[in-house]
């Protein structure tokens, strides 16, 4: 696996041996996010509605405050087949050392079998800016002001 000197580098933990030929990776330059595999020992068919915890036999620390790690659903999945993220984004804070699970939803209307080792979800490292909150008795006024959903125009 190649490496570049200008990316953050990320210690990853095979917690299944089957995984090391199945290790994350770009697809191409331009790629934003890695793909994570089923570590399945078989199928796994989900019926419209389930809802499982899929294992990746990975463990990623990115160790760095200033990152934390997404876990996103595949777009040709979840338009094709309705196969989504339980909790539609994982979040992966950068102290996390635990393996990575995807929460894999049906929210189609006919099964989807998973297979051993399918390409399920991507991993997206971003960057994370934390905030001190500051109590206040106002706000200055703004162009949009108390405005909610909607209230900057139909599109």
């Amino acid at each position: 696996m190649p490496t570049f000197p200008d990316r953050p580098r990320l210690a990853v933990k095979l917690l299944d041996e089957r995984m090391r030929d199945y290790m994350p990776h770009y697809a191409t330059a331009g790629s934003a996010g890695m793909d994570l595999r089923a570590l399945l020992d078989a199928p796994l068919t989900l019926e419209p509605g389930d809802c499982e915890l899929v294992r990746t036999g990975l463990a990623i620390h990115i160790a760095d405050p200033g990152l934390a790690g997404m876990v996103l659903p595949r777009s040709g999945l979840g338009h094709k087949h309705g196969i989504v993220l339980g909790n539609l984004v994982g979040l992966i804070d950068s102290d996390y050392q635990g393996e990575l699970m995807v929460s894999v939803w049906n929210r189609g209307d006919t099964s989807f079998t998973l297979e051993p080792f399918e390409r399920l979800a991507q991993y997206v490292l971003v960057p994370v800016v934390q905030a001190d909150l500051e109590v206040v008795d106002d706000f200055d006024a703004s162009a949009r002001g108390m405005g909610g959903f909607g209230s900057s125009g139909r599109h």
